[in-house]
């Protein structure tokens, strides 16, 4: 008689560990696995947040702030080294790196072609708006 077990099905854990002895190396397989389906969920979500999807799937066009989700996505690209902002020759990062003069001048030639004064508030809550002047009773 043939005592053969049929043969297990292998989930992807136990392939996992079959293929890779070390622990540690499971780890950083399993994390890599982890990374790429948050950049997955990230991207779909990003470019969902852009698209306009056709009436006829009837899903309901969503209002979201993409400001999280851009930061989670390129939060998991930097962990592969993808790094969205270059260095420039002088080591700033950015597009236009300019010199401590170059601000001077700028911030000089502004204040002579638009002049402006800046209010500085530090007790809050504050509320500004435009409205009759309060009428207060006399005695």
């Amino acid at each position: 008689m043939d005592d053969k077990k049929p043969e297990e099905k292998k989930g992807l854990f136990k392939k996992l560990k079959e293929a890779t002895d070390d622990r540690e190396e499971q780890l950083a397989i399993l994390s890599t696995f982890v990374r790429l389906g948050i950049l997955v969920w990230s991207g779909g979500i990003l470019t969902l947040a852009y698209i306009k999807l056709p009436p006829a799937l009837g899903i309901p066009e969503q209002k979201l702030d993409p400001t999280f989700i851009a930061s989670v996505f390129t939060g998991v690209l930097a962990t592969f080294g993808v790094q969205t902002a270059k260095k420039n020759g002088n080591g700033a990062t950015g597009g236009a790196a300019i010199t401590k003069d170059q601000m001077e001048r700028l911030i000089e030639k502004a204040a002579q072609t638009a002049p402006h004064q800046t209010i500085r508030i530090e007790q809050a809550p504050m509320v500004i708006q435009p409205g009759e002047p309060p009428v207060k009773p006399t005695i």
